[in-house]
């Protein structure tokens, strides 16, 4: 079983890696206005809730203790990301706000992961 823990939690790293990644190649376009939503960023996005979901199950079923705030609160950012970014997919040009937000809860869903024990 924790094999496979392991290899959800380094999908769910890939997940985290291409929504950054892509929010990252954009950043240069931003400062123009004329930034977009690449599909790499919506797939993490669906990949992070797909693995998040499947590590909350797994760690429940091996009776780990859950720290369900910091899961709530990783998955309401999820969620406003990938709202915006599905939402936005299609769009020639994102608001700068718009796809700051994207950026700042991303990185906020980062260090949440990583800070918050």
């Amino acid at each position: 079983m924790d094999v496979l823990i392991h290899t959800v939690v380094g999908l769910h790293i890939i997940g985290i890696a291409a929504l950054l990644g892509g929010f990252l190649t954009q950043m240069k376009a931003m400062g123009k206005g004329e930034a977009r939503m690449v599909p790499a960023m919506l797939h993490g996005a669906l990949t992070m809730l797909v693995t998040g979901v499947a590590l909350v199950g797994l760690d429940q079923a091996q009776d780990y203790s859950l720290n369900t705030v910091k899961i709530g609160i990783k998955l309401a950012f999820l969620v406003v990301i990938l709202g915006l970014v599905y939402v936005k997919r299609d769009d020639e040009k994102v608001e700068p706000p718009v796809f700051g937000i994207v950026g700042a809860l991303t990185v906020a869903n980062i260090f949440i992961a990583l800070l918050w024990t």
